[in-house]
C-alpha cells in the first residue's frame, strides 16, 4: 500500500470527493492523501493543523477508509486499548512510541505551526493509548516500524491494507476504481 509523508502532492478533486463520501460529510482542509488502498482510493487523509475556520486540529493523519475504520472500532469495542497500553511499560516499546510521537509532530509541523497544539500529537502519544484510529492512521501513513502501537493494532484488525474493501463511489470520476478489487 503506498504511504506518503509530507510534502504531499495536492489532493485531486476526486480524492476529496471520495474522502467526503467515506466520511459522510464534506472533507475539510485536506493537504494530502497519506495512505491509499491497493485500488488507489484514500485510506488516510492529512488535514491542515489549523482549519479554515481557525480551529486548531491536532489529528494530522485521519483514518477515512470505512472498512479500516470499522475494523479499528471493533478493536476498541473489544477493549484492546488497555492491553496495548500495558506494552508501554516496556522501555523499548515506550521509546519507540515516543519516537512515533516526535515523528507525528515533525510531519504536522512541516505543514504549519499552530501554537495551541504544539507538542500534542494524537491517539494518546507519547504516554497513553487513547485512540486506535489515530494510531493506525499514523502507522499506515508513516509505514511499518514507525508507530509500534499502531502497527500492532493494524496486525490485530480484521481489515488489511493488502486487500481492497472499497465500495464503488458512484457519481465520482473513475467510479469503477475500488469496487472490492481483491488482494495484491
Amino acid at each position: 500500500m503506498p504511504v506518503t509523508t509530507p510534502p504531499f502532492d495536492p489532493p485531486s478533486d476526486r480524492d476529496v470527493q471520495v474522502v467526503s463520501a467515506q466520511l459522510g460529510r464534506p472533507a475539510r482542509d485536506v493537504v494530502g492523501i497519506a495512505a491509499r488502498c491497493v485500488c488507489g482510493n484514500p485510506t488516510v487523509v492529512s488535514t491542515k493543523p489549523r482549519l479554515a475556520n481557525g480551529t486548531p486540529f491536532p489529528t494530522f493523519y485521519y483514518l477515512c477508509h470505512p472498512a479500516a475504520t470499522a475494523a479499528v472500532s471493533t478493536l476498541e469495542a473489544n477493549h484492546v486499548m488497555p492491553e496495548l497500553a500495558a506494552l508501554l511499560e516496556d522501555e523499548t516499546v515506550a521509546a519507540q512510541y515516543r519516537a512515533a510521537h516526535e515523528s507525528y509532530l515533525a510531519d504536522r509541523e512541516s505543514i504549519e505551526h499552530v501554537d495551541e497544539i504544539e507538542g500534542i500529537s494524537a491517539g494518546g502519544m507519547p504516554t497513553r493509548v487513547k485512540c486506535l484510529h489515530a494510531l493506525v492512521g499514523h502507522a499506515l501513513a508513516a509505514g511499518p516500524g514507525v508507530n509500534p502501537i499502531g502497527d500492532l493494532a493494524l496486525e490485530r484488525a480484521s481489515w488489511s491494507p493488502s486487500r481492497c474493501e472499497c465500495r464503488a463511489y458512484d457519481g465520482i470520476a473513475d467510479a469503477g476504481v475500488g469496487a472490492g478489487g481483491g488482494e495484491v
